[in-house]
């Protein structure tokens, strides 16, 4: 074995695994998110865009940022939980404004977003999930020897 295998090697058993137990769960959740807000941006954007560009704009940023999410949760270790924790709350944060947002100024919404209405379109999920992951990444942690 190389010096740079053996650094390879060192990292991936110090790297984290954050997709273990329910992180698992989260991760599949967060790429159901990833393939429904991403596809229905990119066909809103691409057939109809005029109509509703704020919404379907919103839409898009939902997707990138499950991707992310979803990348960090793959990815493990402490740099990728934080990035996570923080992707997280801005995505919550996300939820609320525009959930809000639609509730207080439906004009400014000719159509929904992901996020429209604290996600009632999605069950729900897209204000459920962040809370979850941030409850998870926190206690994972907590959890951990060391």
């Amino acid at each position: 074995m190389t010096s740079g295998e053996a650094e390879v090697t060192a990292t991936e058993k110090k790297r984290t695994r954050l997709i273990s137990g329910p992180g698992m769960l989260l991760v599949w959740l967060y790429g159901v998110m990833v393939v429904g807000a991403v596809s229905r941006s990119a066909v809103q954007i691409a057939t109809e865009f005029d109509h509703a560009p704020l919404a379907y704009s919103l839409s898009a940023v939902a997707g990138l940022v499950y991707g992310f999410i979803t990348y960090s949760l793959v990815r493990g270790g402490e740099t990728a939980r934080k990035a996570a924790r923080m992707c997280c709350a801005a995505e919550l944060v996300g939820v609320l404004v525009v959930g809000t947002w639609t509730l207080v100024e439906p004009s400014a919404f000719p159509d929904a977003t992901v996020w429209s209405d604290y996600g009632m379109g999605y069950l729900f999920i897209p204000v459920l999930l962040p809370v979850t992951a941030m409850y998870w990444l926190r206690k994972s942690r907590a959890e951990q020897p060391g």
